[in-house]
């Protein structure tokens, strides 16, 4: 009887077990043991495969050898460079795609391996790398400073970056949002670029410390080596179509946690709540397994109890109380209405609703809306649908084209969630320049003419002040406004910025996003004694008061890579950026 009992009992504390360790059914990757070939995959996703691949019986080796039942790799590249074709040619090893890891999990079980087996080529049938990166549009080799001004900075930046590094605060917040504002308030909202690198209102010291912290952790996080990244010449080219973006196999989660960040940010205007949803969703969404139990994600960054809570209450019930009492407030839905028209924020929102207004017809009676707001109030329902990938590549054609025709030998690229690899954006953000350092000067102007007589720009929404045929002080030209995809009325929001070759890498870094990388950039350089922005990297320094000054000129970097390099970032191709 007493055996019986303890029989029983250690039954129960196993089966508890298996549940708080999240596991998924059988432990169908027993007898596993993998290496990961770490080139070409965003490490968060490489960390959550082999996280579940060891709680499903696998087990995971920090390096090549004989023994290894499986090797996982991007490409065939990747896996030959790492681990050498004639070694794998003469193991047994079964050499996968990362996407049968990512099928099993949506599957849950071990499916066949037929279709994921990467053939690796005896070497004289092998495609030369080298041949393949020549004729493309990259050249893989980084450009060096030739001067050694360009390699040095201050002391403070030869600390190393543990010096830095503190674990990151799985609950912490990361500040105020600067993602998505995209509107001119004149309460003092600035217009920001999607995660601008200059600094947002209302961040505590306290929390810039943490998210210097963060910066650097982060930094360090990444630091395994990675495929040289493009010259400067190569970044002016057209990129290739970015890398495998997976479904997001959790928008049971993503989506109400997506429109309470919204709530947060434009009803309410609690940018650090907002954040706290922003970050989560980045992290979210890119989980490779549908999401059952909170227990799956235990330890996922930026996740922290208040959130855990949430979605174990979505998960348990199918609802999301904090979200439905916030939606069925009738003061805090009227404030969200016109939060999401176009250059109309949380002040704003706030007198207008003081005044009486309650649905979006009453405001188009109200004469205190700027000619801007207005624009947006007229054409809601257009912007605020999103724009699919391969109709913003038409558009982007579209520009290019009309660019060449007046100036030979312009750049034009469209940034934003487009080059970070995304289905669907919000905008068109396009980052503009020209190689030869005075081609761009007063080149703006003429595009936005010529765009709108061939019918494609329409209405006016932002002309900076610098926006003019001399060029300005910082060099910057701007133009926000509305197009239209050809064929149809509807309108789409689009940015242009014009900078001069010099700035050009620190606003391509600054329009491409997203937003948390940006703001760990921003503060991994003034933790290094640096102010990092759209157009620069510029040194701080003690004056004779003791008092910060930041200098006029900036550190030059040729390059996206070569800004990443100083400020001591591992690299990042446009489509890992989404952090």
């Amino acid at each position: 009887m007493k055996v019986e009992k303890k029989k029983r009992k250690r039954a129960a504390q196993e089966e508890e077990e298996e549940e708080e360790d999240g596991e998924l059914g059988d432990l169908y990757f027993r007898g596993i043991a993998a290496y990961f070939v770490e080139t070409g995959i965003q490490p968060r996703r490489l960390q959550i495969w082999k996280q579940k691949l060891l709680q499903l019986g696998g087990v995971v080796e920090d390096h090549w050898s004989e023994h290894l039942s499986h090797v996982f790799a991007a490409s065939v590249e990747t896996v030959t460079d790492k681990c050498g074709r004639r070694k794998l040619k003469k193991s047994k090893t079964n050499v996968l795609k990362y996407t049968w890891i990512e099928d099993c999990l949506k599957a849950g079980k071990c499916l066949p391996i037929d279709s994921y087996v990467l053939d690796i080529l005896p070497e004289n049938r092998s495609v030369s790398r080298n041949s393949t990166e020549n004729s493309g549009l990259r050249d893989n080799a980084p450009e060096k400073a030739v001067s050694s001004s360009l390699q040095k900075l201050t002391s403070s930046e030869r600390a190393t970056t543990s010096d830095w590094m503190q674990i990151i605060n799985e609950g912490g917040e990361m500040g105020v949002v600067s993602k998505g504002l995209h509107k001119k308030e004149t309460e003092g909202v600035c217009v920001n670029c999607e995660g601008g690198l200059h600094n947002t209102q209302g961040a505590s010291s306290e929390e810039d410390c943490d998210m210097k912290n963060e910066a650097e952790a982060s930094s360090a996080e990444l630091a395994p080596a990675r495929d040289a990244a493009p010259g400067p010449v190569d970044s002016l080219k057209n990129e290739p179509e970015a890398g495998y973006t997976p479904p997001n196999l959790n928008a049971h989660i993503t989506g109400p946690f997506s429109e309470i960040k919204d709530i947060y940010k434009e009803a309410l205007g609690d940018d650090r709540r907002a954040f706290s949803y922003y970050k989560a969703l980045s992290v979210l969404e890119k989980v490779p397994f549908k999401i059952t139990s909170v227990n799956q994600i235990k330890g996922f960054p930026t996740i922290g109890k208040s959130l855990m809570e949430s979605i174990h209450e979505i998960l348990s019930t199918g609802r999301f109380s904090k979200l439905e009492h916030l939606k069925n407030d009738n003061k805090v839905r009227v404030l969200a209405l016109f939060g999401s028209v176009w250059g109309i924020g949380p002040a704003t929102a706030q007198r207008l609703y003081d005044k009486g207004l309650r649905t979006l017809e009453e405001l188009k009676t109200d004469n205190t809306l700027t000619p801007p707001q207005r624009i947006g109030l007229m054409f809601h329902n257009d912007i605020i649908t999103k724009i699919p990938r391969h109709e913003i590549k038409e558009m982007e054609a579209i520009v290019q084209k009309s660019g060449s025709e007046l100036c030979p030998g312009i750049s034009i690229m469209c940034g934003g969630s487009y080059r970070r690899g995304k289905a669907l954006s919000g905008d068109m953000d396009f980052v503009i320049t020209h190689p030869d350092g005075h081609s761009h000067t007063g080149f703006l102007h003429e595009l936005v003419r010529k765009l709108k007589s061939e019918d494609f720009l329409t209405e006016d929404l932002r002309i900076g002040i610098e926006h003019s045929t001399e060029g300005t002080d910082h060099g910057v030209d701007t133009w926000f406004g509305l197009c239209k995809y050809p064929g149809r009325e509807m309108r789409h929001r689009v940015d242009f910025k014009v900078y001069p070759f010099d700035q050009y890498p620190f606003g391509l870094i600054a329009w491409t996003g997203n937003d948390i990388l940006n703001r760990r950039l921003r503060l991994l350089a003034e933790a290094k004694g640096y102010s990092l922005d759209d157009h620069g990297l510029y040194p701080i320094v003690t004056d004779a008061n003791g008092g910060k000054v930041k200098l006029s000129v900036s550190v030059p970097c040729k390059s996206e890579c070569e800004v990443f390099e100083k400020l001591g970032f591992p690299w990042l191709e446009p489509h890992e950026r989404n952090l």
